[in-house]
């Protein structure tokens, strides 16, 4: 991993001590007026940081906003818009806030505006994977004074700074009555961010210029351009043809090829990103994609049955997709952590392939000839989604289920996938707060709007037992005794498999000579992660 000269990571902790060099707040005057272009797989659906918890909208807002609370490159919290934060008592945690900070239009940045970002966050309309679980529980907002904010919550909540890494302060004055249509037209996109958006139409254009008032300094390139390119190889072709100076998402392929090619560098780290099988269990009955193995109807939904999901998960060679589809970026897993974090269950391994031992599964739970299903796929978010697919598809269909694969662009894939059209998909989740419950909370925690749980749960699963330990987990602040609760819930999601984990991704970026990029182990692609070289 290369190092820049003044990191995220480090102008933070910089601006906390109170000693930012002259050098990063007076960028020489030459090397200030450059442009940086960025190619990326998939485009950010909205300007609105809070419309959708979707990674390229965090990464458009990780500019053009700031956070209470940042994460470096390894994703450790450090200090954003908040200088420091502690639990007064069990319920209320205070932050309090840096000083002298600007919006983009000259106006103060005050502690009204967090109390303003946290309520219109669960008021957002039209959100197909709304943000609501990061503010989910806090119960009052105290503004104490401009520069000190304390949030109540519900009962003790440890997580509470992780949550808010991913919530984007917006200001009252331009936030107040505005819509997501009003921050996509950049009227209401006003933030305290380093770069201000100067362009942007979904699906084809992002610009941003550079905020010579930004509170960590002004960034290296005074004007940022996005292109979106959702073929790995075009991305890959414009950086060799110098079009382009920083692309995200390099295949494996690719990555092996540019590895070898003085033109590039590749830089790559670990992430914890998890690509997974997910079964549906929104509908008991038949399933418009899932029939017996004469293409009949089923009356019931088979993934309801615990025995059908073990032997998906037994007919899975995790090893050979990570070498022979993934050329080796990759790790198997059994959870949504990889080894080493906090909270991750050390006693939960890499599901066994066993072939033999999925068929007599099937068998027991009555399907001797099998049966017939359609996984779906993106075929531009993830990286090799449709290859991944299209290799678990094979690897079903050997254990007899027979299995077809439907791939559509994420956009279309998406919005069928969260209204619970399909059967089984492919999908991916980067467990961005490094610790368990982010996953749990939001992906495998029964949807109850009135709580804010499971606001991406697709597959509409419910495990009254999963529920009660992941909201035991945010009651306790003592931190062993909570990864004790969280480790338990890792291993109840492996044994009851609402999700049928493949592999940890490995990140890839490629970049041109005389730049140097620090990559952020949850996939963002950003700007500020850039250097001259």
């Amino acid at each position: 991993m290369q190092n820049s000269a003044i990191t995220r990571r480090g102008l933070a902790g910089l601006l906390a001590l109170g000693a930012l060099p002259e050098a990063a707040s007076a960028q020489p005057h030459a090397a200030a007026k450059t442009v940086l272009t960025i190619a990326t797989a998939t485009t950010p659906s909205s300007a609105d940081p809070h419309f959708y918890a979707f990674q390229p909208n965090f990464n458009l807002a990780l500019h053009v906003f700031s956070r209470l609370v940042e994460r470096d490159a390894r994703l450790r919290p450090i200090p954003g818009l908040a200088l420091s934060w502690a639990p007064v008592e069990d319920r209320i945690w205070e932050f309090r806030l840096r000083p002298g900070v600007k919006w983009h239009d000259g106006r103060d940045f005050t502690a009204d505006d967090v109390a303003f970002t946290i309520g219109r966050i669960p008021t957002v309309a039209g959100s197909p994977g709304s943000l609501a679980g990061y503010v989910r529980p806090i119960t009052r907002v105290e503004v104490v004074d401009p520069l000190t904010v304390r949030l109540h919550t519900a009962g003790p909540h440890p997580s509470l700074p992780n949550d808010l890494t991913f919530v984007a302060i917006v200001s009252r004055h331009a936030g107040e009555g505005a819509t997501t249509e009003d921050y996509n037209s950049r009227r209401a996109a006003i933030g305290t961010g380093p770069y201000k958006l100067a362009a942007f139409q979904p699906g084809s254009t992002v610009e941003l210029t550079r905020n010579e008032a930004y509170f960590g300094g002004a960034e290296p390139w005074e004007r940022v351009v996005f292109r979106i390119i959702p073929q790995a190889g075009a991305r890959s072709a414009a950086l060799l043809a110098g079009d382009v100076d920083l692309i995200d998402e390099v295949s494996s392929n690719d990555a092996q090829a540019l590895a070898r090619d003085s033109r590039v560098q590749v830089v790559e780290t670990q992430s914890t990103r998890l690509t997974f099988m997910q079964p549906g269990f929104a509908r008991a009955g038949e399933l418009p994609d899932i029939t017996d193995a004469d293409g009949k109807p089923l009356p019931k939904n088979p993934l309801l049955d615990l025995r059908v999901r073990q032997a998906l998960s037994l007919g899975i060679d995790r090893a050979a997709l990570v070498e022979r589809v993934m050329e080796g970026r990759g790790t198997p897993s059994g959870q949504w952590l990889p080894a080493g974090f906090y909270s991750a269950n050390p006693a939960v391994g890499v599901p066994r392939f066993d072939p033999e031992a999925a068929r007599r599964l099937l068998a027991e739970a009555g399907f001797p000839r099998g049966f017939r299903l359609v996984v779906h796929t993106p075929t531009d978010r993830f990286a090799n989604d449709s290859r991944i697919a299209q290799a678990v598809a094979q690897m079903w269909t050997r254990i007899g289920v027979a299995t077809v694969v439907d791939a559509l662009p994420y956009a279309a894939f998406s919005a069928r996938a969260s209204r619970q059209e399909y059967g089984v998909w492919l999908h991916s989740w980067a467990s961005s707060t490094g610790e368990a419950s982010y996953f749990l909370s939001n992906v495998v925690s029964t949807v109850d709007r009135a709580k804010r749980a499971g606001a991406n749960n697709w597959s509409l699963y419910s495990n009254p037992a999963l529920d009660a330990l992941t909201e035991r987990s945010f009651t306790l602040l003592e931190p062993a005794a909570r990864e004790k609760v969280l480790q338990e819930a890792v291993q109840l999601v492996a044994d009851d498999l609402p999700i049928i984990p493949l592999f940890h991704l490995s990140l890839v970026w490629g970049l041109r000579p005389g730049l140097r990029f620090e990559p952020n182990m949850s996939g963002y692609t950003a700007a500020t992660m850039v250097r001259p070289g």
